[in-house]
């Protein structure tokens, strides 16, 4: 049997996991997600625990947070002045928002909390920080 390795594409059936166990994500009930190796296309740990494996391999695998979507920046937490938001609106603690950079790209922050002058933002990936852990089913390769 072959094994999975650069450039083949791979799909996979996967459920992501926290340290406390609770599911962040899963291909359950969907067809199987489906990636060209050594592309860049997954987090370093997803695609380094699929590499190697064969067709109907089955495995676990915990990966620290730098291999998966790095640490927490406190770069990208910051306070942004009421006054800034469109008149009106009034952001929830948790709520996600999309905002736009001085240099035009879009960027989602989580509103982390506010008051009534402005309202802390952090733009770091939800899962930044954490180690995950996958279950991961090799399907097929192409």
């Amino acid at each position: 049997m072959s094994q999975a390795k650069s450039g083949d594409t791979v799909h996979v059936h996967y459920t992501g996991k926290l340290d406390d166990g609770s599911v962040f994500d899963t291909s359950e009930g969907r067809d199987p997600l489906a990636f060209q190796l050594g592309k860049g296309m997954v987090v370093p740990g997803f695609e380094k625990a699929v590499t190697g494996m064969e067709v109907g391999e089955k495995k676990t695998v915990t990966f620290p947070s730098d291999e998966a979507y790095g640490p927490r920046l406190s770069q990208l937490t910051f306070t942004v002045p009421r006054e800034n938001l469109p008149q009106g609106y009034d952001p929830q603690e948790g709520e996600m928002l999309r905002m736009e950079t001085k240099d035009g790209r879009q960027m989602d922050v989580l509103v982390t909390s506010s008051d009534e002058s402005s309202v802390q933002l952090d733009a770091n990936h939800p899962l930044a920080g954490h180690d995950l852990t996958f279950d991961v089913e090799l399907v097929k390769i192409d």
